[in-house]
C-alpha cells in the first residue's frame, strides 16, 4: 500500500503537530568541531521568490511560477493558474522540535539558509559540511514532476524546467561552485528530449539528475517498458548520476489505511528498497553498464539483507526467465551500479563491507526535520570515528567526490578546518 503526499497532508488529525501561531528560531549555533572533511549528497533548497524572474520567455511570464500572498497572509506559489502552498515543505531546521511539521507557509518562517545561497554556505560552515548536493523542494517536487505533469502547455512546462536548471547552475551552484554539486531536473514528457537536455546540461557542468524513484506511480511509463532507455543512455554516456530521492514519486509506503503517521515515518526508507529492486530488474544497469544510480535518503540498513535475498532467489532464477544470458548476478550488478546514502544508520555502518565501502555516501538532509544540522560532524564521529582512516576518508568525502566528479582541494582533504 502507498499514500499520495497530498492525501497524506490533507488527513485531519494525522499529524500531532500543527502550524504554530508564532514561529520560534533558536539562537545561531556555535561552529561545530570538524572531525572530517564532509560531503553531503542529500540536502534540499527551497525555491526562492525570484527564481524565475527574467528566466522564461516573455510569452510565459504570467504563467510561470511566482509567489503571491492570500487574504490570511499565507504565501503560495501561483503556477499555470494553480495555487501551491507549503512554500517551505518541512524546512524547519533551527526551530524547536515542538514546532516541527510540514509547513512553513512563508519565507520568513524559515531559516534563511533554506533559500538564500550565501546563508546556506554559512550554515554549511557551521555544520562542517564542505560540499552539498541540493534537491528541489515542494514547488518542483523532488524530481521536478510538479513543473510538468498536469501543466496545460508542455512548452510552458519545458520553459520552466529549463529556467529552474539555469537558475540552479547560475544563481545557486554557480555562486559557490567549489561547495555545491549541480543537480538538474529531468524532462519527463519525452525521453528523447530528456536525453538531449542531459547531454547539453552535462556540457554546462551538471553532475547529476534527480529522477522519480518509481515513475509509474506518477502515471509515467514504468522502467520495464524500455521507454526511458534514451535518457539512461545519455546519463551513462555523460557520467550523469541518476539520483533517486525517497518520495520523488510523490508517495510514501504505508501499512493499514488507519495506521498512525509514525508507521509512514518509520517505513519511509521502504521506497528506496523497492526502487533498487525495480531498477535492478528493469535491467537498465545491464543494458547501460556505466549507469550510476544513487539512492538518496533511503538508508543503508536494508542493503545487506537485500543482497542476501538476491543471492537466494538467484539460485532458482531460471524459473522466472528474467535474468538470463547476463554475466553478472543481480547482487553483483547492485554492487557495481548503485550507491547508498546514510543519515543515521549505525547498524548499516557495521555491515559496510557487505554493502561495499566504496559505495557508501553521507547526508545531512538540511533543512528537513530528519536532518542532523548542526550536529552532523558529531553524529558521524560517534558512528564512524573508530573506523580505519582509509574507510573514514572514503565514506565522508572520497566516494562522493569520485562519483560526482567533484574535486576537493588537497588542503581541504588534509585538514577539515581549511574550509
Amino acid at each position: 500500500m502507498s499514500i499520495n503526499f497530498d492525501d497524506l497532508e490533507a488527513r485531519e488529525g494525522f499529524f500531532a503537530t500543527t502550524k504554530p501561531k508564532q514561529v520560534t528560531f533558536l539562537p545561531d549555533p556555535e561552529r561545530r568541531r570538524r572531525h572530517f572533511t564532509l560531503i553531503s549528497v542529500d540536502d534540499h533548497l527551497v525555491e526562492p521568490p525570484d527564481m524565475f524572474e527574467g528566466r522564461v520567455p516573455a510569452r510565459f511570464a504570467e504563467l510561470a511560477p511566482r509567489v503571491e500572498v492570500d487574504d490570511t497572509g499565507m504565501e503560495y506559489w501561483l503556477y499555470d493558474g494553480q495555487r501551491q502552498y507549503k512554500v517551505g515543505l518541512n524546512a524547519v531546521v533551527g526551530r524547536p522540535r515542538s514546532e516541527l511539521s510540514f509547513e512553513p507557509t512563508r519565507f520568513d518562517e524559515m531559516r534563511r539558509g533554506a533559500w538564500d545561497i550565501e546563508e546556506r554556505v554559512h550554515d554549511m560552515d557551521l555544520n562542517g559540511v564542505y560540499a552539498s548536493l541540493n534537491f528541489p523542494s515542494s514547488l518542483a517536487g523532488f524530481a521536478g514532476q510538479r513543473f510538468q505533469l498536469g501543466v496545460s502547455d508542455p512548452e510552458l512546462a519545458l520553459a520552466v524546467v529549463r529556467a529552474a536548471n539555469d537558475w540552479h547552475l547560475e544563481a545557486w551552484a554557480g555562486r559557490h561552485p567549489d561547495r555545491i554539486i549541480p543537480v538538474q531536473l529531468p524532462w519527463l514528457l519525452d525521453p528523447a528530449v530528456a536525453a538531449a537536455e542531459v547531454r547539453a546540461n552535462a556540457e554546462r557542468g551538471f553532475r547529476a539528475v534527480t529522477f522519480p524513484e518509481l515513475p509509474e506511480r506518477l502515471g509515467l511509463p514504468s522502467l520495464h517498458t524500455g521507454h526511458w532507455d534514451p535518457l539512461m543512455e545519455a546519463c551513462a554516456e555523460t557520467g550523469t548520476v541518476v539520483c533517486l530521492h525517497v518520495g520523488s514519486s510523490s508517495s510514501a509506503p504505508m501499512t493499514s489505511s488507519d495506521a498512525p503517521a509514525d508507521t509512514i515515518g518509520v517505513l519511509f526508507f521502504g521506497w528506496a528498497m523497492f526502487a533498487a529492486v525495480d531498477w535492478l530488474y528493469s535491467r537498465l544497469p545491464v543494458r547501460f553498464p556505466d549507469l550510476k544510480i544513487c539512492l538518496s535518503e533511503g538508508g543503508i540498513g536494508w542493503v545487506p539483507a537485500l543482497m542476501d535475498r538476491l543471492d537466494h532467489v538467484g539460485r532458482y532464477q531460471e524459473m522466472y526467465g528474467t535474468w538470463v544470458d547476463i554475466d553478472l548476478t543481480p547482487r553483483e550488478v547492485l554492487a557495481r551500479n548503485f550507491w547508498f546514502c546514510t543519515i543515521d544508520d549505525p547498524s548499516g555502518i557495521e555491515l559496510r563491507h557487505r554493502i561495499g565501502v566504496d559505495h557508501l555516501l553521507l547526508e545531512s538532509d538540511y533543512p528537513h526535520q530528519d536532518g542532523t544540522w548542526p550536529d552532523s560532524q558529531e553524529v558521524l564521529f560517534e558512528q564512524i570515528g573508530h573506523l580505519p582512516a582509509e574507510e573514514v576518508r572514503k565514506i565522508t568525502w572520497e566516494n562522493a567526490s569520485r562519483l560526482f566528479r567533484f574535486p576537493v582541494p588537497e588542503a581541504v582533504q588534509a585538514d577539515p578546518e581549511a574550509y
